[in-house]
């Protein structure tokens, strides 16, 4: 059986692919605070912005990977941390803990998977619209979502010759609770006719584009926009 480890799958775009991977035969492993509410994933409770309990997944993982052999490693990397700040007034910590989750916790995981990984598995990073551009207030977000990039580019580099891909996907205004925490729901209609499409993006329409990708190694090192066209002014 093959494989998806899914971080941040308890909610949103995470729950929706950590879904969409299990109807399609996989097991499926999901590392965040909280456990997928589907049951037929295996839950490991893990807070991401601790530099000290990111540490302890590389035990665990040692373990479930040792056990079976598996014919392909998928490893997403869903888990986000979201901050207003300004690049003016934003103090180390604060960045800090943002790059924790958002860049370090996923460095981390790929140490501990891609020595298991063979030909057709894949490494891929939930970016943002906020990967190759920038807006006011979102300043450790941004600059964390820029540097995921960076890491994807390079690890496409490094894993030459090994069959193991990588890729970016990076939605547009999505309905999540993240999204929902972020934003008035006064102001939820306008986020939503800033794409073509006048509407957000369903988190299982991102599922759907991170499962493409991972079954795709033609994309290999390619950032992927799924955004609905969205709508620059």
């Amino acid at each position: 059986m093959s494989l998806a480890i899914v971080s941040g799958a308890s909610a949103g775009i995470g729950l929706a692919t950590a879904k969409l991977f299990l109807a399609e035969g996989f097991e499926v492993i999901n590392f965040s605070r909280r456990p997928c509410p589907d049951s037929q994933v295996r839950n490991f409770s893990v807070d991401l912005s601790r530099p000290d309990l990111v540490h302890a997944i590389e035990a665990i993982l040692r373990d479930i990977l040792e056990e079976t052999v598996r014919s392909s490693v998928h490893l997403v990397h869903n888990a986000a941390r979201l901050e207003n700040d300004s690049a003016t007034r934003t103090d180390d910590e604060t960045l800090q803990a943002v790059m924790q989750v958002n860049v370090f916790a996923p460095n981390t995981l790929n140490r501990c998977v891609i020595p298991y990984m063979g030909k057709g598995s894949s490494v891929v990073y939930v970016g943002s619209t906020l990967s190759e551009k920038a807006v006011p207030n979102s300043f450790s977000y941004v600059t964390s979502k820029h540097a995921q990039i960076g890491m994807m580019r390079s690890l496409c580099q490094d894993l030459v010759g090994t069959g193991i891909h990588t890729a970016a996907v990076c939605p547009g205004f999505t309905d999540t609770e993240m999204l929902r925490s972020h934003v008035p729901d006064d102001v939820l209609s306008s986020i939503a006719a800033m794409n073509t499409f006048g509407r957000l993006i369903a988190p299982e329409e991102i599922a759907k584009t991170i499962y493409w990708t991972t079954q795709n190694p033609v994309i290999n090192g390619c950032v992927i926009h799924a955004n609905l066209g969205q709508i620059e002014r």
